[in-house]
């Protein structure tokens, strides 16, 4: 049995539309390259302005940099997100949000410049009795804070951290 031509046409218009491209009058259209929004754009000069200021720092994701002792993950969708709950932290990290959203996550003892601003949130889950340090701009304790615990704070004074 022949299939009609307008049969085949339908055919290869069906299997072009499932393979992503369009068919139209018997030629197929390619789509442009998507250009970055500005969105992502803004995300990306948030990442480049970390990575100037921490040395040796590496960028892992669209939305997350590693540095020696850390991770830091920017909010992704461009809104500065409330810090009102404190961030999930794995056994062992001390985590910090703060008021732009930027979760930062401490794994490793060791004395941290921190670029963080605003209100948020902290959880200190590492072993217990692990006292965290916060220091001021001068390098003068700020506070301290005992694992197993979770909070809120103004980052904003907070120039140094340590977690250990």
């Amino acid at each position: 049995m022949k299939k009609s031509p307008r049969k085949a046409l339908a055919v290869l218009t069906a299997s072009a539309a499932l393979a992503g491209g369009t068919v139209l009058a018997g030629t197929t259209a390619t789509a442009a390259p998507q250009q970055p929004s500005a969105q992502s754009q803004q995300l990306q000069r948030q990442v480049d302005g970390f990575l100037a200021e921490e040395q040796g720092a590496r960028q892992l994701s669209a939305n997350k940099v590693a540095f020696k002792g850390g991770t830091v993950t920017f909010p992704g969708d461009g809104r500065k997100h409330s810090a009102l709950r404190a961030p999930s932290c794995r056994h062992g990290h001390l985590c910090v949000v703060d008021g732009r959203g930027r979760k930062y996550d401490y794994y490793r003892c060791g004395t941290y410049q921190f670029l963080g601003i605003g209100n948020g949130t902290f959880n200190n889950n590492q072993t217990s009795g692990t006292v965290a340090r916060f220091y001021n701009r001068n390098g003068s304790l700020r506070w301290t804070n005992r694992a197993k615990d979770t909070g809120t704070a103004s980052w904003t004074p907070v120039w140094k951290i340590k977690p250990c």
